[in-house]
């Protein structure tokens, strides 16, 4: 398949998703932290996994850092036109190149001006979070300042709430908002737990800091990380969406 027809059926694909997918309330859902250009946590992830009872949620950042990035998200794509139903990708900050640039950017900066393009557009149409019926909210960084989730569909690229999703950080500390770090948003737990409150959600899953502890505020946030490009150990989350989940315990991590 090529780049084009890659682009185009993917497109076709995430144009049809809400920016907040409902996850069904049947079987498990596998949680799947940074993947950033490790093809082999993919893979290992898929072959797990992508079979019943099980759905994936992927929590951002698919490329740079590792060695495989465009393998590694050719590789998913590929996957989400076989089993669109099964697998789902939330955007993280490293599919946001073309809204806000960082550095390093390994995969950006190996592609040619075209294919910045065809991704970029691409990336923006992935899902922003996704939430479970049994209390569970996933997002790549932190949580938007919203009304109601429902309003995640009104988010605009770049703007203060796309910032916090994937951009932000969650830091153990007793307040709301502790600034800016490198242009990371950091939120503490008095944030977490007025925005958990709103959405009236129970546990957050995410990804995005490699170095954050496992569980933060009373075990009701978790931080997965599932790439080898900063830690020697592959994290999933993995959640029975039949049963009651308070704390971040009623999940079973795994590794791949």
């Amino acid at each position: 398949m090529t780049f084009e027809e890659l682009i185009d059926q993917a497109s076709k694909i995430l144009e049809k998703e809400s920016r907040l997918v409902q996850i069904p309330s049947q079987g498990k859902v596998v949680f799947v932290g940074d993947t950033h250009g490790d093809l082999e946590a993919s893979r290992q992830v898929t072959r797990q996994f992508l079979k019943k009872p099980y759905r994936i949620v992927f929590l951002g950042d698919y490329v740079d850092r590792g060695d495989d990035s465009e393998e590694n998200i050719r590789y998913l794509l590929g996957l989400k036109l076989e089993h669109p139903e099964e697998i789902f990708f939330l955007a993280g900050n490293h599919e946001g190149f073309m809204v806000k640039q960082f550095h390093p950017s390994s995969f950006w900066n190996s592609i040619t001006l075209e294919q910045r393009e065809g991704y970029g557009l691409l990336f923006s149409k992935f899902p922003l979070a996704a939430t479970t019926q049994n209390g569970i909210l996933a997002v790549h960084g932190a949580l938007p300042d919203l009304e109601s989730l429902e309003e995640i569909g009104k988010i605009e690229l770049g703007d203060g709430n796309w910032d916090r999703i994937v951009w932000g950080d969650f830091v153990e500390e007793e307040a709301e908002f502790l600034g800016d770090l490198w242009g990371r948003p950091q939120f503490g737990r008095p944030y977490f737990e007025r925005m958990m409150e709103r959405y009236q959600k129970q546990v957050l899953v995410r990804s995005h800091q490699p170095h954050a502890p496992l569980r933060m505020f009373k075990k009701r946030c978790i931080t997965i990380f599932s790439s080898h490009a900063y830690l020697p150990t592959r994290t999933v989350a993995i959640a029975d969406l039949e049963r009651e989940i308070r704390t971040s315990e009623d999940l079973v991590l795994g590794t791949v």
